[in-house]
């Protein structure tokens, strides 16, 4: 497949799963209604965020949350966009990794530009060993990228490494 439509398909992918699951939550869970999946350890509910990540930044004035939340995001998944672009020597996890995080980061700014605020409905409680904000699957999205990412930088020192030794 062609490398570009690939990068294309992965991005458009990505915001298509965020934004039909925001669309599914929006038209069928009240606002801060909670639906047990897993008794209380996975819950779904509805809820608003004018923040980014756990709400930071909701509490800003509307024009620096302008700035820091729509503006320079956008900047920053464009140049993101360009340079996996221009960069042919990418390795395969790195191009997934990318295509998820700017997948990920322009459902968000979507739903800042058309709702002012963005749709979170997930949340995990394990009791103490492992809790989460409220989250959607665009920030699912950036998280998987960043870990594939830091995994990719790994495995590629390791090679390079076991290059320099042989």
């Amino acid at each position: 497949m062609n490398r570009n439509i690939f990068i294309v398909l992965l991005i458009v992918f990505n915001i298509a799963v965020d934004q039909i699951t925001k669309v599914i939550v929006r038209a069928n869970i009240e606002i801060r209604e909670v639906i047990e999946l897993i008794g209380d350890k996975f819950i779904l509910t509805n809820v608003y965020n004018k923040g980014a990540f756990l709400g930071m930044g909701s509490d800003m004035n509307p024009t620096l949350r302008t700035i820091f939340l729509l503006i320079l995001p956008t900047i920053v998944l464009a140049y993101v966009i360009y340079y996996i672009i221009k960069t042919k020597e990418l390795d395969r996890l790195s191009l997934i990794a990318f295509c998820c995080i700017i997948g990920g980061g322009v459902a968000n700014v979507f739903d800042r530009i058309v709702f002012g605020k963005v749709t979170d409905f997930f949340f995990i409680d394990l009791g103490g060993i492992f809790k989460t904000g409220i989250f959607n699957v665009a920030d699912i999205s950036v998280t998987a990228g960043m870990i594939m990412l830091l995994l990719s930088g790994i495995f590629n020192k390791k090679k390079e490494e076991r290059q320099e030794t042989a």
